[in-house]
């Protein structure tokens, strides 16, 4: 039978216990995704090296066997003020805490130990893989014009694969999203300064390591983080606002924009501690364009570089 690129299903679910398949379902845990990147067998190469009387290659044997996969979500909330989205489980397994409010928010924060993790079905056109014990990273991307997108990826322990037909699945909590624009968009400021974005990228960089000791579970650890992005606005004079300065000085801005316009569909992105680098020039429509790359540090309270919060 032909596997059709087209016919393609993601399913996650959160795990109670690392590592154990909590059996994801099409009709509560389907994910409305785009951009799907597997790698459903990703292992070292360790090779025999063999030293024999010809020549040739010495056969080679697997190492560190995992899942890599990649994919996009669109930056939208569920719908519903106080549900979460249906990728929160995926925000969780990036390192982050949420936090419900019942009927106003849900919000999500980094977090330093206790990390979350979820099983993963990629259903490829009839080719079933699942991946347990999956963590990995996030990058928030927006760009007027265009639907903005959270891209996760992932490393999860590797299965078998096994043909499963795909059902019909059931997509909730995931509200159509909007075009990141004026009007859509507002809220918007960097370094206190309320300026025209074009457009906005946060990384949050999670240091995932895929581990497989002699006398332990296999797992998959988040033990670092470096967020950074960069904002790219229309530049203006430095007495309306002196980017350099704030670049070269010691002192941190906050960054921040809303995005949606209607209860249960808006997403509030911020950073409020955040340090600038190298900003730089480019041309749009003969306008002048101000890069400006930053990374997001933490408060001496910990765990606070960054939130999403959706109302």
């Amino acid at each position: 039978m032909t596997l059709l690129t087209r016919r393609q299903l993601i399913l996650a679910k959160e795990e109670s216990v690392y590592g154990t398949d909590p059996t994801p379902v099409v009709g509560s845990d389907a994910i409305l995704v785009r951009s799907i990147s597997a790698t459903p067998l990703e292992s070292d190469t360790v090779s025999r090296e063999l030293i024999r009387p010809y020549l040739g290659h010495s056969e080679q044997l697997l190492s560190q066997t995992r899942v890599a996969i990649e994919f996009e979500v669109e930056l939208a909330g569920s719908g519903t003020e106080g549900t979460a989205p249906a990728y929160g489980p995926l925000l969780k397994a990036c390192g982050l805490s949420e936090t419900i409010v019942a009927a106003t928010s849900v919000t999500y924060e980094p977090v330093s130990t206790s990390f979350d993790s979820v099983t993963i079905y990629f259903n490829n056109s009839g080719v079933l893989h699942k991946a347990t014990g999956c963590r990995g990273s996030f990058t928030l991307n927006a760009e007027v014009g265009a639907i903005p997108t959270i891209a996760f990826s992932f490393i999860g322990i590797y299965a078998t694969p096994t043909d499963v037909s795909i059902s019909a699945p059931t997509y909730a909590n995931q509200a159509n999203p909007l075009i990141f624009k004026n009007g859509n968009t507002s809220s918007f400021e960097i370094f206190s300064y309320a300026g025209c974005l074009q457009s906005l990228s946060f990384d949050m960089a999670n240091e995932t390591v895929y581990r497989e000791l002699v006398g332990c579970d296999k797992e998959v650890l988040i033990v670092n983080r470096a967020p950074a992005g960069e904002a790219v606005i229309e530049a203006v004079p430095v007495g309306t606002h002196n980017f350099f300065n704030d670049a070269t000085g010691s002192s941190t801005g906050n960054l921040t924009f809303e995005h949606g316009t209607t209860a249960g569909n808006i997403v509030t992105f911020t950073a409020d501690q955040i340090d600038l680098s190298n900003p730089s020039y480019s041309d749009q429509d003969g306008v002048q364009m101000l890069t400006l790359p930053y990374i997001a540090t933490p408060t001496n309270s910990g765990n606070d570089e960054m939130s999403l919060v959706f109302t």
